[in-house]
């Protein structure tokens, strides 16, 4: 076999410099034959004999041999050590021509040869969309949709291609969303559609084509699959579900082929979605919950989801899911809560539907996304609603547990979202009660620590809320102001040239406000404060230098 294999290649040699076409085609059937055999041995060999350098001159549209010489090339190149050599051949350029060919097994062997050697080096693919390979792919796939193999190259291809962020914008400018839709109607075996989802789900990461998609009618298909398959145990049809729906929320995160779903809220689509909320399989529950999640994301859907009654249904599912209930549906479930929340009209109409009482029943999940989401809604909804927050504020088990999640250094997010709740009760409820409850539940330490954040957002809001305390509490408040340094902080804060100017406002009416405490007023005066608040007074934002001028005063008189 090595004797054969090494003659081949020999006679190869001076076959492809002469280019006797029998003699030639003999020679590759031969190969073909060997590395059908033993694959990696034959790709050593042919890697040896420096053939690899003669293939490039055989890649030519006219010759009878170019398929099976494409045909060597996809073979080897599934070794991976193969794959620099056939670059270094300079075999990608003429497998790109080859592309252009009429002739459908040149097409199959060459995609082949192309997808191998490219496969998994990004820079290698890279390298193909920029020589155009997109275009002429999405192409081949229209002009040869008959063909499955062909079919089947083009989708392993446009698979790899539209991982790469810069393939995106080359593919919307094709017709690729048509082509695809066109094929997926046609398909009926769930392989084939899973090659096509494969494909979709990459693509629609991207604004333009998911509006291509939705226009091309991938919706439509998408819901039909949902109604065909929502019954079954089979596990091809659950799988096929979950990927149907995943897909169809992907498409609704683009805001242009959202609102041309939502469709004023009368839109088909929009009203099956909503039926998947009720149902009984968790996958649509969760799909359902996620796309109400997604529409309610301008104040125009919000409103008309609210006044046409989507909150009792999101009330409802979470309802059915507090007992040990499905983790992913709650979370989807308070996202969309959350952002319905978020248009001001909204809020006192959520508060007397009772959606805070059905969210603070998982004030027990033990789970990081559910927490999350629970804060975020809770704090959207009592924003500048004083008795909500005044309600909430005096719940001393949400505050102690908001106290506890303040502390949760694994999950910054709930971390960060319990230290802006805290402080969003106070600030919107203005209530020496809540203040009372705060302090009691050791919160005051989380908010002083809340304004070394490296978010002015949050310092903001934290600065506000201990400015109240110190206004409102004082004295229920001094021990812990004190321990928690925050008279040093305030220093720190306003010493520091890279403080936001609002940091620096509210830092100064913060040192205001705490003068009225013997302990840190006496903190005040040993840190020498005048000196950073005088340098203040020449500042460029108007207000920071008023406020430097006030505290300056204050400070002079009370030294």
């Amino acid at each position: 076999m090595a004797d054969d294999l090494s003659d081949t290649l020999k006679k190869l040699k001076i076959t492809a410099v002469d280019r006797t076409e029998d003699s030639l085609e003999g020679c590759l059937d031969c190969l073909l034959q060997a590395l059908a055999q033993n694959n990696t041995e034959t790709s050593e060999k042919i890697q040896g004999s420096g053939i690899l350098q003669l293939f490039a001159s055989l890649l030519t549209p006219q010759s009878s041999c170019t398929a099976k010489v494409a045909n060597i090339i996809a073979e080897v190149a599934k070794n991976e050590f193969m794959r620099i050599p056939c670059v270094d051949a300079g075999l990608i350029s003429p497998l790109v021509q080859l592309l252009n060919s009429k002739d459908q097994e040149v097409l199959l062997q060459t995609g082949r040869a192309l997808g191998n050697i490219c496969y998994d080096s990004h820079s290698l693919q890279a390298q193909l969309i920029n020589m155009g390979v997109i275009p002429t792919l999405v192409k081949l796939l229209g002009i040869h949709c008959q063909n499955a193999a062909l079919t089947e190259m083009c989708l392993v291809a446009f698979g790899n291609l539209a991982e790469l962020e810069s393939s995106k914008e080359q593919f919307a400018s094709t017709n690729i969303a048509e082509e695809l839709v066109k094929l997926f109607k046609k398909q009926i075996e769930h392989d084939k559609r899973e090659m096509i989802f494969e494909v979709l789900a990459p693509l629609a990461e991207n604004d333009a084509i998911k509006l291509q998609l939705v226009e091309a009618g991938l919706v439509e298909c998408l819901l039909e699959i949902v109604q065909q398959k929502v019954d079954s145990d089979k596990e091809d049809d659950i799988a096929e579900l979950k990927t149907g729906s995943d897909l169809m929320v992907l498409l609704l995160l683009g805001d242009e082929s959202m609102q041309k779903l939502f469709e004023g809220g009368k839109g088909s689509v929009f009203q099956r979605v909503l039926s998947w909320i009720p149902s009984n399989n968790h996958q649509l529950q969760l799909a359902g919950a996620l796309a109400i999640a997604n529409f309610a994301r301008n104040d125009g859907n919000c409103i008309h989801m609210v006044d046409n009654g989507i909150v009792e249904k999101l009330m409802d599912l979470l309802d059915r899911h507090v007992e040990d209930g499905n983790v992913t549906v709650q979370h989807a479930a308070l996202s969309a809560l959350r952002n319905l929340a978020i248009p001001v009209i909204n809020k006192a109409k959520m508060l007397s539907a009772g959606v805070t009482e059905a969210v603070l029943k998982f004030l027990k999940s033990e789970m990081p996304p559910v927490q999350f989401k629970l804060l975020g809604t809770l704090r959207m909804l009592i924003d500048a609603q004083a008795e909500a927050a005044e309600q909430l504020g005096k719940n001393v088990k949400l505050v102690e547990r908001l106290v506890e999640w303040c502390e949760a250094k694994d999950h910054a997010g709930v971390m960060g979202e319990s230290n802006r709740l805290l402080s969003a009760l106070i600030r919107h409820s203005k209530s020496k009660d809540v203040i009372k409850t705060i302090v009691q539940s050791g919160g005051i330490k989380h908010l002083v620590t809340m304004a070394t954040s490296e978010h002015v957002i949050m310092q903001n809001e934290a600065l506000v809320a201990l400015a109240l305390i110190a206004a409102l509490e004082l004295g229920t408040a001094e021990k812990d102001l004190e321990s928690a340094k925050l008279v040093q902080i305030l220093h720190r804060l306003l010493a520091d040239e890279r403080s936001a100017p609002e940091i620096k406002y509210n830092s100064m009416v913060l040192i205001c406000a705490v003068m009225g405490s013997e302990s840190l007023h006496k903190e005040v005066q040993d840190l020498a404060f005048l000196d950073v608040v005088s340098k203040l007074r020449h500042h460029e934002n108007k207000s920071v230098a008023q406020q430097a001028c006030l505290t300056e005063q204050r400070l002079t008189v009370e030294s």
